[in-house]
């Protein structure tokens, strides 16, 4: 039976999905670790079903300033993944890479913004590979976009663009762990309902 809507996925169905979540966070947490070269681990993921206004809450507030990375998702799963970026996670990245911490994201020069477009999609990239792998379909991916604005409107404006995606996203958080400092990893998935009836089809869970 298909769902039509979030509030209609089973146990299972929610099991199976936070499981998704955590493979792909481990794998996001070992590609950044290869991108900084150092070694970086991620805490157990919280992986929840949540509506845009709560998720908004969840990463800080509407009016909270922070940077994202968004890329669509089309082929067998259509939909948008966004990396949401404090600043705290920022700065592992720059520091690393780049040999300078910023102290706020006015002062983030091309190159930084760059690096962390490309870190950014390179986690998502890794996450949805550990998707597809899983479920065995086939994504494609756009050229990721980055913005620094409010989190209302880094959630919100692209979501609406795209059009059609639920009213639903899965929302997946913890913290990367590196040298005993710890940064909040947060990522959110809004696939569109026909998507993710496929996605838990092919997973053979969808009752």
């Amino acid at each position: 039976m298909e769902i039509k809507n979030f509030d209609e996925l089973s146990s299972l169905e929610i099991d199976t999905l936070r499981e998704i979540g955590s493979i792909g966070t481990g794998n996001a947490a070992t590609a950044l670790s290869q991108m900084i070269g150092k070694e970086v681990r991620i805490t157990l993921p919280e992986v929840r079903i949540m509506g845009y206004n709560e998720a908004i809450e969840w990463i800080g507030g509407p009016e909270q300033v922070t940077a994202g990375v968004l890329v669509g998702m089309s082929g067998q799963m259509s939909g948008v993944m966004l990396s949401v970026q404090k600043l705290g996670f920022i700065n592992l990245v720059l520091e690393q890479m780049l040999g300078h911490p910023i102290e706020d994201y006015h002062q983030l020069d091309e190159l930084g913004k760059s690096t962390l477009v490309e870190v950014g999609n390179i986690m998502i990239s890794t996450f949805i590979n550990a998707l597809s792998g899983l479920s065995n379909i086939s994504v494609n991916l756009t050229v990721p976009a980055f913005a620094v604005d409010m989190q209302g409107a880094i959630l919100s404006v692209p979501m609406a663009a795209y059009g059609g995606m639920s009213d639903y996203l899965m929302t997946i958080g913890g913290n990367f762990v590196c040298e005993e400092e710890q940064v909040p990893c947060r990522l959110l998935l809004s696939p569109d309902l026909g998507s993710l009836n496929f996605l838990l089809k092919k997973l053979g869970v969808a009752e």
